[in-house]
């Protein structure tokens, strides 16, 4: 008797090693396969984000050559300084009369489109302090008058420029590359250079990285800050005038704002009233709190409008919490 509740004891344990067995490797399986299906879906959700973001890219490269206008300046009340709300993108796909997908049977209605193209002639090139292997004494000038109107250190402007003046020899000669910094390309890599985190907030609003160094600043476009800075017997407050009095009509000639503040003479090297480089973010929101961002630089010549740079980040949650500056 006793031997055979033993038997059964043992075949009892068997049975529940074997149940559980099956359990796991089931659990394993069922966790594998759904690893897979959320892979595939991110994966899915990623090419198909980046085609939208190729395609809003498009459109704005359309804008901007269309609007290669006669007089050839460039201005805030144009079609491409207009931002794109968020919105729809079923609402875009509705629009097009050769889409031929069902809005009910696509996620469409639940992905949010918005964008805007923005000037970077507006700000001062951080690449024109460097020309030929040495510092521009001129533009110098014209950066030691906006880090005193933003109340920045000029030791902190020497620093910055003999950096990238060494910067740029480095990857022109890089025998002696492992002791320069990196070039920078956005202005939160200048911390590569040894700028406190501080002067690059305060400065982001009003300086660019752009690949030419002999870029003017668009009058048209530029913060009263920038304008200041530009011009050499200017007050801030005669900047300040400049920036009302193109909201009535735009400048045509960098000779126009003389007409207004007797003094705003600028010249025709660090001034101008077009733009070449522009950037375009694109953003895209998904299941509701997935968000994609595309930042592009791109240059237009003319009629052709060429992609300089892209990048993209992805992120979840609000974008001012996870992403105060996508690339």
């Amino acid at each position: 008797m006793k031997l055979h509740r033993r038997q059964a004891g043992a075949a009892l344990l068997v049975a529940m090693l074997t149940v559980t067995l099956v359990a796991s490797f089931a659990a394993a399986a069922l966790w594998r396969q759904w690893r897979s299906v959320e892979i595939e879906t991110a994966d899915r959700s990623r090419v198909q984000a980046g085609w939208i973001l190729t395609g809003a890219l498009d459109w704005a490269r359309l804008i901007l050559r269309e609007d290669f206008n006669s007089d050839r300046t460039d201005y805030l009340s144009e079609p491409w300084a207009v931002p794109l709300k968020e919105a729809r993108l079923s609402t875009f796909l509705a629009a097009d009369q050769n889409n031929t997908m069902d809005a009910a049977a696509s996620d469409a209605d639940d992905v949010f489109l918005s964008g805007e193209i923005t000037d970077q002639q507006a700000k001062l090139n951080l690449a024109c302090l460097v020309q030929a292997g040495s510092i521009n004494q001129a533009w110098m000038l014209t950066f030691g008058r906006l880090f005193d109107v933003l109340g920045l250190p000029q030791t902190e402007l020497a620093k910055l420029a003999e950096n990238l003046r060494f910067a740029a020899d480095i990857s022109v000669d890089n025998r002696n590359a492992s002791l320069a910094p990196l070039m920078p390309q956005r202005i939160e890599q200048l911390a590569w250079l040894g700028v406190p985190k501080d002067v690059i907030v305060a400065l982001a609003p009003y300086v660019t990285i752009l690949p030419s160094a002999s870029t003017r600043v668009n009058l048209n476009t530029a913060p009263a800050e920038v304008i200041y800075a530009v011009g050499r017997d200017l007050s801030l407050a005669d900047a300040k005038t400049l920036v009302t009095a193109r909201e009535q009509q735009h400048f045509r000639a960098i000779t126009d704002p003389a007409k207004i503040v007797q003094a705003a003479r600028f010249d025709a090297t660090g001034a101008s009233v077009d733009t070449n480089y522009f950037e375009v973010r694109g953003r895209l929101r998904m299941d509701g709190d997935v968000v994609v961002e595309e930042r592009s630089l791109v240059q237009r010549n003319g009629r052709s409008v060429l992609t300089l740079q892209r990048e993209r980040t992805a992120f979840q949650g609000l974008p001012a919490a996870a992403n105060t500056n996508p690339p």
